[in-house]
């Protein structure tokens, strides 16, 4: 898979990328993730990829051409499965919606800033605009950066245990059951004898009704989605 990501502040992102589950995978040649400084297609002498909206509004608002020019560089060097806009406007962000990405080959993430960018942006080149919540963030980076960790780390070979992805909270629209390690009691703090056990189906029964009260308790809106 390859993930490239157009900013106005690659510098924010570089570390990012290239730490944790993310430089694993690219080290393994799963993913490549690239960023791309959307100055450097700006036809502006002092680099400006931003102008004042028409109306009189308030706020500033990324230009066309640079975002243009920049996409058709990419696109003019492979094919792309989507071309995602971040923005708190966009449908919501889910587990769903990482495995369905973790699928596809090839994806843009065009981080906005500012007040937003040019709708015609929106109108002729994005394919999918996505939020990861009801709240607005200085620029879609840390989007960006989210939703890249989510979907690069389900990439088969990603993570050594394999399974340990597919039972992450909300995989099945559950949360996940607690967890425990060593020591089995500290400062008189157990964990529950059932674990202890070594009857994995007993486990296992366990870890669903623990899974399934804890999200009827704390997010019973996802039972709704079963």
């Amino acid at each position: 898979m390859r993930i490239d990501i157009i900013t106005v502040l690659p510098d924010m992102l570089a570390g990012f990328v290239n730490e944790s589950i993310l430089a694993r995978a690219q080290k393994k040649g799963l993913a490549e993730i690239c960023l791309h400084n959307l100055r450097d297609y700006t036809l502006d002498k002092w680099r400006r990829v931003d102008d004042y909206p028409y109306g009189g509004f308030a706020g500033m608002v990324m230009q066309c051409e640079p975002i243009d020019r920049c996409i058709a560089a990419l696109k003019a060097e492979r094919d792309y499965d989507e071309v995602i806009f971040t923005t708190p406007d966009g449908e919501q962000f889910d587990q769903s919606m990482a495995n369905e990405l973790s699928m596809k080959g090839n994806l843009i993430f065009l981080c906005g800033h500012y007040k937003g960018i040019d709708q015609r942006i929106r109108d002729h080149l994005i394919t999918r605009e996505i939020s990861i919540g009801d709240f607005v963030l200085t620029g879609g980076e840390l989007a960006a950066a989210a939703m890249a960790d989510a979907i690069v780390r389900l990439l088969p070979g990603v993570i050594s245990d394999e399974q340990s992805a597919l039972s992450d909270s909300f995989q099945d629209n559950m949360l996940s059951a607690p967890i425990y390690t060593r020591p089995a009691d500290y400062k008189g703090w157990r964990v529950p004898d059932i674990l202890l056990s070594g009857n994995e189906a007993k486990i296992k029964d366990w870890e669903m009704e623990q899974s399934y009260e804890r999200t009827k308790r704390l997010r019973p809106d996802l039972l709704k989605k079963k």
